[in-house]
């Protein structure tokens, strides 16, 4: 089996030290961990290579198109306050018509440069609190009850970052906890040395715009809290059943939630219809 190749990187990044780190890929992006204005500086790149089997002019309005939505959503949202990595820096490449151009580095592609945010995703957070609730089935219920006040907490939280996204008029379109992270305001978000109950404090960052747009829908918006609740349902059976610390948090922070949460019930109507029918 053949080693994977990434495509090249960006003129820009071709030549810097340390030379980026592929973190990971999608069919769409490719998500680096490099360097902004000196080494010591880190920052995300997210990479949309040209896809060879479009027509050049046709790749290279789509890539454009796609990158611009992101940043512009991102801008959007900086701008509001919401809680997401800043932009530094933007552009895009127009792919290459021989051989040469993709061996020499110029395949062609849009790239991203953002703020780096420290920090674990909230899916590993909430794994690693599910798998200590679950080996100290013993703890006493004033305990319990207290473990439960700090993930009720964290999802309120949760909350109001997605409440402030859909006032600013935005919709995430992979609403997930692995697209939510935990950036600690003071010591780096740690675990205890028996691998245990994390902390869950810290602020929660949005990340991952490359499917958002701009829509003041409550389809929409509906949707974006469908695809986190059945995130929930699916990833975190320990912590769904505290969902609707979430949504509280979301009333919290937007106004319009009511008509948002009403549209929701139809869309989670929709969801169970399909499901039955397979």
């Amino acid at each position: 089996m053949t080693e994977y190749k990434p495509p090249p990187l960006p003129s820009p990044f071709t030549h810097t030290t340390p030379p980026p780190t592929l973190l990971t890929q999608g069919a769409e992006a490719h998500l680096y961990k490099t360097t902004y204005l000196t080494p010591t500086t880190p920052a995300a790149l997210k990479i949309r290579p040209s896809k060879p089997y479009r027509h050049p002019i046709l790749d290279r309005r789509l890539t454009r198109q796609r990158i611009l939505q992101e940043a512009r959503c991102l801008s959007k949202l900086v701008r509001e306050g919401v809680s997401v990595p800043a932009i530094l820096a933007l552009d895009w490449e127009p792919q290459g018509q021989e051989e040469k151009d993709v061996l020499e580095g110029r395949a062609g592609g849009a790239w991203l440069l953002m703020e780096w945010v420290e920090g674990l995703v909230v899916r590993v957070v909430l794994e690693r609190w599910e798998g200590w609730m679950k080996r100290n089935t013993q703890m006493g219920e004033e305990q319990r009850k207290g473990e439960e006040s700090r993930v009720r907490y964290l999802l309120r939280r949760i909350g109001h970052v997605v409440g402030g996204l859909h006032k600013a008029g935005v919709v995430h379109g992979d609403l997930t906890t692995s697209n939510l992270m935990l950036r600690p305001t003071a010591a780096p978000l740690s675990v205890e040395e028996d691998g245990g109950n994390p902390s869950m404090e810290g602020e929660v960052v949005l990340i991952d715009f490359g499917l958002a747009g701009q829509s003041n829908q409550d389809e929409d918006r509906a949707v974006d809290l469908y695809v986190l609740e059945r995130a929930f349902g699916s990833t975190h059976p320990r912590t769904e059943p505290f969902f609707d610390e979430l949504l509280q948090g979301y009333r919290e922070a937007y106004r319009g939630a009511a008509s948002t949460l009403k549209r929701l019930e139809d869309v989670r109507m929709r969801g169970r219809k399909r499901s039955m029918i397979g």
